[in-house]
């Protein structure tokens, strides 16, 4: 298994937007196309307030490029991105990092 760690730096005031969009139209989006998500985050102490940190787990590289580049194309999810962007992007940036658990990781 492989982790994906993805942190976007949402824009000041946007945050209720953000996590809307996640929890009202994404997570049934993922759900269809087969994306597994391992949790969400939001920091309440580190770096930034405005930090949305979420895993997404995937056999490997391949079932996420597939899979991702589905995601990305999907008509509903391009419909909905520019919805809810209509006023302004919801993220300043995202980050992502991909992540192999190690021998003795409780995650596996």
């Amino acid at each position: 298994m492989i982790y994906e760690l993805r942190v976007y730096r949402v824009t000041p005031g946007k945050m209720p937007a953000q996590l809307a969009r996640f929890q009202d139209h994404t997570l049934r989006i993922w759900d269809r196309l087969g994306i597994r998500q391992a949790g969400f985050w939001t920091t309440v102490v580190g770096e930034s307030h405005l930090d949305l940190t979420y895993m997404l787990a995937w056999e490997s590289m391949g079932e996420r490029e597939t899979k991702w580049t589905a995601f990305q194309a999907d008509p509903e999810w391009v419909k909905v991105r520019a919805e809810t962007e209509k006023d302004g992007a919801l993220s300043q940036s995202i980050s992502n990092q991909f992540l192999a658990p190690t021998a003795f990781s409780s995650v596996k």
